[in-house]
């Protein structure tokens, strides 16, 4: 008898459950690179403006990194109440608070109007778009994995991933509209608040489709099976993680590294380094992370197919190895000023990212069990994001300004790429994985109970 992990499920259902992801991540990702666009562009001439440009300009990546440090409190609380209440209705609510924080971004008054106070508010809503996006990730692409047919699991989990380059196209591709058609004054008058505005109206959007599918099977079986046992670890789903995966946990940590710090380096950081050091107009970095990020969202689907053909490992080493290699041409192509050359260091860096980006939703899901998938998924993802993505624009932007070189920003992005190649490396292929069986392995030699323990965790 099949299990809900293995059965074939209708395509048109499971088509469904991909749209609603992928339009939930889309707008969660367009409003959080949103921000991160905003910061290297406008945020530190409206928040910042008695500082030097670029310290003002740090000061604006600081405030978009605290959203970063939101994201792992977004994992655990979302995570919890996900693993116990499922996964639907905790999406619902990271898109509602997600939105919400990106409209109140857009109404807010600027430091000429209100003073310090204006930083704080732009800070405090940073924090909550930082927390709607720590869950908002783990529920999307669980959804995906627990609905999907196994055997192209990494192909249907890799839909949601797309949102984030489509995320950043929107985001992107709004910007660069309004920066060519408006002045550079009344940009930073009132231009940059559009996009943030435009939110509101993505999030009924979302909401709609988002309401209108099911639960994950594999998650109401276990939900039932959990509820006639009663037990503390899935009372808990923290403390399960802890007690049966943490190995998963630093493994996945560790394979964001190199995914999250190239990323924000190549589509976040750019938009300083191609102004200030290259000479590259605004509108010229702005157009080449818009044909990159395209080209990223066609690719994505690819890696992830391939993924359930070679294994996940093949595939995210092979994406971790050539970012490597790629940040010395990268930053040369970048220096020679010509869009040409911007254009292809941002899209070949985005193509080998996606290497990494595509097979992460079915690798992270496959690692844990259905009733702490949300959990595991979550917490390692996120709390990564705190040493990885939150700090790399910061970094990168402090190296320029202490060394006046791209140099030391590619060995700091090699030097991610090292610890991504040691924790995939040492991590178990997980694509033969059935959802509904994953299950920690007990330590050599366990005693009677941990036996019991572990084949009762099987089922879950």
């Amino acid at each position: 008898m099949s299990s809900p992990a293995t059965a074939p499920p209708a395509p048109n259902n499971l088509r469904r459950i991909v749209a609603a992801s992928l339009i939930g991540t889309t707008i969660e990702w367009y409003d959080f690179f949103l921000y991160g666009s905003a910061a290297a562009l406008v945020f530190n001439k409206l928040f910042f403006p008695d500082s030097d440009p670029l310290v003002g300009t740090l000061l604006s990546f600081l405030t978009y990194a605290v959203g970063f440090a939101a994201r792992p409190l977004g994992a655990l609380v979302f995570g919890h109440y996900g693993d116990r209440l499922g996964r639907k209705k905790l999406l619902v609510l990271s898109l509602l608070l997600m939105g919400g924080a990106t409209f109140a971004i857009g109404l807010l008054p600027t430091h000429a109007s209100i003073g310090a106070a204006a930083p704080v508010l732009l800070t405090v809503l940073r924090l909550v778009q930082g927390f709607a996006l720590g869950g908002e990730w783990g529920g999307a692409v669980l959804l995906v994995s627990e609905h999907g047919d196994a055997k192209r699991r990494g192909f249907w989990a890799s839909w949601p991933q797309t949102g984030a380059p489509a995320g950043q196209l929107l985001a992107t591709g709004v910007l660069s509209l309004l920066t060519a058609v408006l002045s550079d004054a009344a940009f930073g008058s009132w231009g940059w608040r559009i996009p943030f505005l435009l939110s509101g109206v993505l999030v009924i959007v979302g909401l709609w489709i988002r309401l209108s599918v099911d639960e994950s099977p594999v998650f109401r079986e276990a939900l039932a099976r959990a509820e006639s046992r009663k037990e503390d670890d899935e009372r808990l789903p923290l403390v399960a993680v802890l007690r049966h995966h943490w190995r998963d946990v630093l493994v996945a940590m560790g394979a964001r590294m190199a995914e999250n710090i190239s990323y924000y380096v190549i589509t976040a950081f750019i938009l300083v380094y191609a102004t200030v050091s290259a000479g590259v107009s605004k509108q010229t970095a702005l157009n080449a992370v818009l044909i990159g990020s395209a080209v990223h969202f066609a690719v994505i689907p690819a890696w992830g197919a391939l993924s359930d053909r070679i294994g996940r490992r093949p595939v995210y080493l092979l994406g971790a190895v050539g970012i490597g290699l790629w940040m010395f041409p990268f930053f040369s192509l970048v220096d020679t000023g010509s869009f040409g050359s911007l254009v292809l260091a941002v899209t070949v860096g985005l193509v080998l990212h996606g290497a990494m980006y595509a097979p992460q939703a079915a690798f992270f899901s496959e690692m844990f069990a259905t009733r702490m998938r949300y959990s595991g998924a979550s917490i390692g993802a996120q709390f990564a994001s705190v040493a990885a993505g939150a700090p790399a624009p910061l970094i990168a932007t402090a190296l320029l300004a202490d060394y006046g070189s791209s140099t030391p920003i590619a060995l700091y992005v090699i030097a991610a790429v090292l610890i991504t190649v040691v924790a995939v490396g040492v991590a178990q292929e997980t694509r033969h994985r059935d959802l509904s069986d994953v299950a920690p392995v007990p330590e050599a030699g366990p005693a009677p109970e941990a036996e019991a323990e572990a084949a009762d965790a099987r089922t879950v």
